[in-house]
């Protein structure tokens, strides 16, 4: 019966997770059509860049899907047994949920106007959203890798997490260069490229979580017996 129950539940939950992540990309992908390189240059400016402008609606529709999107993929990780919620995959998974919500909560700082207060909590809660993930991903798919079933979604979700820290470290390295360089960080990098990049790998970390929970819904499929992993521990 408690099987019955949580596939009842994981199911709908995995699903409408990639539909509504998957809406989401979408939706923020609209916005680059909307507004052509010459008015949001998507090479130097960020994605949040759209949140100051008309179409701030659907910047905030875009993220705030693929938050709830993340938070339906987390709920079906944790039913199907997964990942435990107070293990490091579950915090960072709902770390990477609050941080979107935040940074639609927050705008980034309008420098036409000035700086804000908003916009530093918009500026931490990108940097704990971009962080989060990857390093839950790794955790997550780190547990699982030895393990016949689920060897391949955990090697897809470390090379994606993998991907993104290699895009955040972009963005580290010229954080870290400004004082020798004498470079502005965001001037030195194509930023909004690199955020680009960032993003499109964490949404890829994030839709591969969600295809894994799908199918840790169905049932295991009958097959010849896999040898015993051996315990590195054990004597030889």
């Amino acid at each position: 019966m408690a099987c019955r129950l949580t596939s009842a539940f994981a199911r709908p939950a995995a699903l409408g997770g990639l539909l509504a992540c998957g809406g989401g990309v979408l939706t923020v992908a609209a916005l680059h059509v909307v507004h052509p390189a010459g008015e949001i240059d998507p090479v130097r400016r960020t994605i949040s860049e759209y949140a100051l402008h008309e179409s701030a609606w659907l910047f905030n529709l875009g993220v705030l899907a693929l938050a709830a999107g993340s938070a339906a993929v987390l709920l079906a990780l944790t039913l199907t047994g997964l990942v435990r919620p107070a293990s490091v995959g579950g915090i960072g998974l709902l770390l990477w949920v609050a941080g979107l919500f935040a940074v639609v909560y927050f705008p980034k700082h309008d420098w036409r106007i000035g700086p804000s207060v908003g916009g530093d909590v918009h500026r931490l809660a990108s940097l704990v959203a971009f962080v989060s993930l990857p390093a839950a991903a790794i955790a997550l798919g780190w547990f699982w890798l030895r393990h016949p079933r689920w060897t391949g979604y955990a090697r897809g979700t470390i090379a994606g997490a993998a991907l993104a820290l290699m895009f955040f470290g972009v963005i580290v390295g010229a954080v870290l260069l400004e004082p020798v360089t004498g470079v502005r960080w965001w001037r030195a990098i194509p930023l909004g490229a690199v955020e680009r990049g960032l993003a499109v790998a964490e949404v890829a970390t994030i839709l591969t979580l969600g295809l894994w929970a799908r199918s840790a819904i169905s049932p295991v499929v009958a097959r010849a017996p896999v040898a015993a992993v051996p315990d590195p521990a054990s004597p030889a």
